[in-house]
């Protein structure tokens, strides 16, 4: 069994609480069922955050999908002129079958414009 690198991003509709758990939680959640992924399968969660966002740290709602002993990392996202607001952007890696051309990366609520050429 291999480590893959799976990425996927959302956008928040507010720098909000509830809706940083809403988000996360319903982005990790697709992005395992989409490529199979089981909790014993995770090696670790990167997230990042664009700096509108002050509400809470990612990593709070993986945690509540009893994600808590994964190794779990937050960072703040390049503060680009133009770039989307209220981004979540991450990375999990862990181990699967799957080649890089059939992992399932997964952009929604508005991050698809992120990564057109690998957004599903």
């Amino acid at each position: 069994m291999r480590v893959v690198a799976i990425r996927g991003a959302t956008q928040l509709a507010a720098d909000d609480v509830v809706e940083m758990a809403d988000a996360v939680t319903e982005l990790l959640t697709e992005m395992f069922e989409r490529n199979s992924l089981a909790k014993e399968d995770l090696v670790s969660i990167f997230f990042t955050s664009t700096q509108d966002l002050v509400s809470d740290f990612p990593a709070a709602a993986a945690r509540k999908l009893d994600l808590g002993d994964i190794p779990l990392m937050c960072a703040r996202e390049i503060p680009v002129t133009g770039s989307l607001p209220r981004v979540v952007r991450v990375m999990i890696h862990a181990y699967s079958p799957l080649k890089h051309g059939e992992v399932k990366h997964l952009y929604m609520r508005g991050a698809e414009v992120l990564r057109k050429d690998i957004a599903q």
